[in-house]
C-alpha cells in the first residue's frame, strides 16, 4: 500500500530522489514515488529508491490474479524466484523456495525464510514451520518480499521475509460475496464486509469456507477460516484488535515410486496422511503520531496452534522379510483366534502378495511385529502457545543538514510447546491403505537386533526470545542513501522429556542458549529519476528449533516428523548476505537486474537415513547460494507484459560424509561423500516467468502466463553421483525440468459483479516439483508389497528407487465475485 505523507518535510525528502535530475532534464515527467515499509511493525515507510534490496510487492490486483488457488500458489505465480516443491502433494502444504532457502509447513525441514502477518511472526516455536491453511487469503490487502538476511527482521530470515498486510474498514470498505467451482470437487465460498463511521470506528470482517476433493487417491481437504479487525482512529493515534480463526483438515500422500506413477499418476505410495490444525490468532496493535516526524508503532499478541497427523506407512523394518509360509506356531494362533483362508502350503510371493496375515500372527503370539506388520500408524499432537509484544519509535530528522530516518525497536516473545507421538503396527492393503492391529511401538517388542522397539515421544518445552533492533537511513547527498541496521537476539530453549527425564542418556531434556547481534550496511544510489543503483550486506541467524536439537544423532535417526531421541546440541545458523544491481522505471515500464551471494556458517539440513522418511540434522560446514535475478514489465496500450528470470547456483561448500544408502554410488559403509561445490537438492538452476496480460476491453481482461523451472537432483544424490542400474538402484535420482502455462479471463458485466475463469496447467503437462531416493516396498516387476529384493536372486538385497512429488494435472476453476 502506498503511504500519503502530507507534511511538506516529508514530502520534499520524498519527492526529492524522484526530481533531483528534473533541472538538468527539464522534459522528463515526475515518477510517483511508492513508499516501502521497512520494519515489521509500521513505521514511516521509505522511498522504493532509498532501500538498498530489490524488494518486491504485491498489491491488490495481483492478489486478485489466481482465484481459487493457495497463497503459496498466488505466491509462486505472481514472486519472481519464489519456486514450490510440492512434497506433500496438497496445495496448502508446499514447501515455499526462494534464493534456495525454504518456508516450509513440514516439521524437520530446515527454515529460512521469516513470515509476519500485521508484524506478528508466523514461524511457529516449534521447527520454525508456516501454515500456510492458516492465513487467511481474503483478508489480505497486500504483500512485501523483503530479500536477503536483512536483521531487522529477526530470527530465521536467512534468505528473506514475507510481510503480509491485512485489510481494515478505512481501506476496504463494502460488503461482497465471492463463490468459486473448479476441478476435482474444489469449492469456495468467501464474505466479506467493511466499513467506518464518524466516530472514527472502522472493522472488518471476511470468513470463507473451502472444501477440495484432491486430484490424487484420497486425498480430500477442508479449510474454514475467519478474521475479524474492529479499530479507532482519532487525531494522531489509530487502534485495532484483530481476531483470526482457521480450522483445516489437509490429506497430503506425499511422494510416490517414479514406476507407480508411470502406470497411474494419481496413485499414492500409503495413506491416509492426514494434518488437522486448529488456530486462535490475536493481536492488538496501536500507532501514535508524536508530532509531524515521529511515529510511535506497537502491538501485543497470543497465538494458540493445535496440530494433529494421522498417517499411514509402509514400515521399513519388514521390507527385508522374505517367509511366505506361516510357521506352524502361527498356524494355530491365526486358527484359534478365528482367522481362515491363511495358506498352510506352497505359498509364495504369486499367490500371496499382501501377507497380512503375518502381522496377525506374529501380534497374537507377541512375537516380532516390529519385523512382520508391514504398516505403521503415526501419530503425532502439538500444541504450541505463543504471546509477546514489540514496539517501536520511528524519526524522520536531519544529520549534519542532510535528511536522516531511523527506528528503534524491541521485542519479547514466549512460547510453550508439548508435542507427542506414538507408532502403533498394522498392516497393507491392496488399495495402499494401513489397518492397524493391536501391537504398539511403545518397547513391547524387540527388532532383530533384540532391541526395543519405542517411537514414543512425550516432550514440553519452553522457548524465549528476547530483542532489540535499530536502522538509520541518512542521506549522504541528496541522490545518495547510506541504511545502517542491526538486531540483537538472545534466546533460550528449555526441553523436558515426559517419558525419559532427566538427563540421562536418550533424553531429551535440555537447556540450550544462543545469542547474536546480526549487523547490516546499504547503499542506494538514484543516478537518475529511471535509474537506481543499490549494494549491501546483511547477516542473520537462526537458533536450533526444539525438534532440531532432539533428532541430530546419526546414531538414532528419526521419523519425521514424528519421532526424536536425545542427542548432541547443534550450533545455530548464521548467514551472510551481499548483493547488487540496478533498477528502473516510470509509469509505462519497470526493470531490474541483481546479483546476490548468501553464505551459510554452520547450515542445518536434514540427512535422509537408510529408510525413507528416517534422518537426522546435523550442521554443516558451509553452504552457498548465489546467483542473478533480472525482470522486467511494461504498459503497451492495452497489453500488459512481464518476465522474471532467476538463475540459482545452491552447493555445499564444505566436505562432509553422510548416508547414502539408497544411492548407487555408496561405500562399503552406506555412506556418500560430498564435495565443495555439489549441488544442493531440490534446488533447480533457472527458472523463468513469462506473463501477458490483455484488456480486450472495458469488461473482458485475458491472460496468459509460464512458469519454467530447470531440473534439480533429488535428495539423497546430495553427491550428484547416482546411477540407475536397473537391478538395485531404479529411477535417476533427479527432478526434471518443465514448463507449465495458465490462462486466465475476467468478464465485468456491471461495477459490481465480476465474473472469471481460469486454468492451470493448461497442456496437462505430467511434471514433478521434488524427489528422494530410498528403499521402495515395490517388487522388480512393480507390484505391491511382496519380495521387494533387487533381482540378482539373493533376496536379501533391497530395491532402491526414485520417489516423486507429482504436479497435478489440469484444472479449471470458474466463479464470480459480486460487491455492494
Amino acid at each position: 500500500m502506498k503511504r500519503q505523507i502530507p507534511h511538506p518535510r516529508r514530502l520534499a525528502w520524498l519527492t526529492a530522489l524522484a526530481c533531483t535530475a528534473l533541472a538538468a532534464e527539464p522534459a522528463l515527467t515526475l515518477n510517483p514515488v511508492e513508499v516501502m515499509g521497512a520494519t515489521p511493525l509500521p513505521g514511516l515507510g521509505l522511498p522504493r529508491d532509498a532501500i538498498p534490496a530489490p524488494v518486491q510487492r504485491l498489491g491488490a490486483e495481483a492478489l486478485a490474479a489466481r482465484p481459487g488457488g493457495s497463497l503459496a500458489d498466488l505466491l509462486q505465480q505472481q514472486l519472481g524466484g519464489v519456486f514450490l516443491n510440492d512434497i506433500q502433494g496438497n496445495p496448502w502444504q508446499a514447501d515455499l523456495s526462494y534464493r534456495g532457502f525454504t518456508a516450509s509447513p513440514l516439521l524437520g525441514t530446515p527454515q529460512g525464510l521469516s513470515l509476519y502477518m500485521d508484524g506478528v511472526r508466523l514461524n511457529q516455536p516449534f521447527g520454525d514451520v508456516v501454515s500456510w491453511d492458516l492465513i487467511p487469503r481474503s483478508a489480505i490487502a497486500g504483500i512485501d518480499l523483503m530479500p536477503g538476511s536483512n536483521p531487522v527482521y529477526g530470527l530465521n530470515t536467512l534468505g528473506g521475509a514475507l510481510a503480509v498486510h491485512t485489510k481494515s474498514g478505512l481501506s476496504h470498505a463494502g460488503s461482497a460475496v465471492e463463490l468459486g467451482l473448479g476441478s476435482y470437487g474444489r469449492q469456495m465460498l468467501t464474505l466479506e464486509h467493511g466499513g467506518r463511521n464518524a466516530q472514527g470506528l472502522h472493522w472488518f470482517v471476511t470468513g470463507n469456507t473451502t472444501h477440495d476433493g484432491g486430484w490424487r487417491d484420497d486425498s480430500p481437504s477442508r479449510l474454514g477460516q475467519l478474521f475479524g479487525k474492529l479499530g479507532w482512529q482519532g487525531g494522531a493515534t489509530d487502534l485495532a484488535l484483530t481476531v483470526a480463526l482457521a480450522r483445516t483438515m489437509l490429506t497430503g500422500n506425499g511422494l510416490q515410486d517414479v514406476r507407480q506413477l508411470d502406470r497411474d499418476w494419481r496413485s499414492v505410495y500409503s495413506k491416509p496422511d492426514e494434518t488437522r490444525n486448529r488456530s486462535l490468532f490475536l493481536n492488538l496493535e496501536g500507532k501514535h503520531s508524536v508530532n509531524a516526524d515521529t511515529l510511535l508503532a506497537g502491538n501485543l499478541y497470543y497465538r494458540r496452534v493445535r496440530t494433529t497427523t494421522y498417517n499411514g506407512d509402509i514400515n521399513e523394518d519388514s521390507l527385508d522379510q522374505s517367509v511366505y509360509q506361516p510357521s506352524a506356531a502361527e498356524r494355530t494362533a491365526l486358527a484359534a483366534a478365528g482367522y481362515r483362508g491363511f495358506p498352510t502350503s506352497g505359498a509364495s510371493a504369486a499367490n500371496t502378495p499382501f501377507p497380512y496375515w503375518r502381522c496377525l500372527a506374529n501380534v497374537l503370539l507377541a512375537d516380532e511385529p516390529a519385523e512382520k506388520c508391514n504398516g505403521l500408524i503415526n501419530r503425532s499432537q502439538t500444541t504450541q502457545e505463543n504471546y509477546g509484544w514489540s514496539g517501536q519509535l520511528t524519526r524522520l530528522g536531519e544529520i549534519a543538514g542532510q535528511r536522516n530516518q531511523w527506528t528503534l525497536g524491541a521485542g519479547y516473545d514466549s512460547s510453550r510447546m508439548h508435542f507427542t507421538q506414538s507408532a502403533q503396527f498394522g498392516y497393507l492393503n491392496p488399495d495402499r491403505s494401513i489397518v492397524p492391529v493391536a501391537a504398539y511401538a511403545d518397547g513391547s517388542y524387540t527388532g532383530d537386533d533384540g532391541q526395543p522397539i519405542d517411537s514414543r515421544v512425550d516432550l514440553r518445552g519452553r522457548t524465549q526470545t528476547w530483542s532489540v533492533y535499530a536502522t538509520d537511513t541518512l542521506s549522504l547527498f541528496e541522490r545518495l542513501h547510506l541504511t545502517v541496521s542491526g538486531r540483537f537476539n538472545s534466546t533460550t530453549v528449555r526441553n523436558r522429556d515426559q517419558i525419559t527425564p532427566g538427563g540421562q542418556r536418550g533424553s531429551l531434556d535440555g537447556d540450550h542458549r544462543f545469542s547474536r547481534f546480526n549487523p547490516a550496511l546499504g547503499l542506494a544510489y538514484a543516478a537518475l529519476p529511471t535509474l537506481t543503483l543499490y549494494a549491501g550486506y546483511n547477516e542473520g541467524s537462526r537458533t536450533p528449533t526444539a525438534v532440531e536439537l532432539g533428532c541430530a544423532d546419526p546414531a538414532n535417526p528419526c521419523k519425521l516428523p514424528n519421532a526424536m531421541a536425545g542427542d548432541p546440541p547443534l550450533k545455530q545458523v548464521v548467514t551472510r548476505t551481499w548483493e547488487a544491481g540496478l533498477r528502473g522505471g516510470n509509469s509505462q515500464y519497470r526493470w531490474h537486474a541483481g546479483v546476490f551471494r548468501a553464505d551459510n556458517r554452520d547450515d542445518i539440513l536434514f540427512v535422509a537415513g537408510q529408510a525413507n522418511g528416517f534422518g537426522y540434522f546435523r550442521n554443516f560446514g558451509e553452504t552457498r547460494r548465489q546467483g542473478a535475478e533480472l525482470g522486467a514489465s511494461a504498459q503497451l496500450g492495452s497489453v500488459r507484459l512481464s518476465a522474471d528470470y532467476t538463475y540459482l547456483d545452491a552447493t555445499f561448500e564444505s566436505a562432509e560424509t553422510v548416508n547414502g544408502a539408497a544411492n548407487s554410488s555408496q561405500d562399503a559403509n552406506g555412506n556418500i561423500a560430498i564435495r565443495p561445490g555439489n549441488r544442493m537438492p531440490l534446488s533447480p538452476r533457472n527458472q523463468l516467468r513469462l506473463r501477458a496480460e490483455w484488456q480486450a476491453s472495458g469488461q473482458l481482461a485475458l491472460s496468459l502466463g509460464m512458469l519454467a523451472v530447470s531440473d534439480s537432483l533429488a535428495r539423497g544424490n546430495e553427491n550428484g553421483l547416482h546411477q540407475a542400474d536397473g537391478v538395485r538402484y531404479l529411477g535417476s535420482g533427479r527432478v526434471p525440468g518443465h514448463a507449465l502455462f495458465d490462462l486466465g479471463a475476467k468478464y465485468r458485466p456491471s461495477p459490481a459483479l465480476t465474473v472469471f475463469a481460469s486454468v492451470y496447467n493448461l497442456f496437462d503437462r505430467r511434471y514433478a516439483s521434488a524427489a528422494q531416493l530410498g528403499a521402495t516396498a515395490l517388487t522388480a516387476n512393480g507390484s505391491f508389497i511382496a519380495r521387494p529384493f533387487a533381482a540378482s536372486g539373493d533376496n536379501t538385497t533391497l530395491l532402491h528407487s526414485s520417489f516423486q512429488a507429482p504436479g497435478a494435472p489440469r484444472t479449471a476453476w470458474i466463479g464470480f465475485r459480486y460487491a455492494f
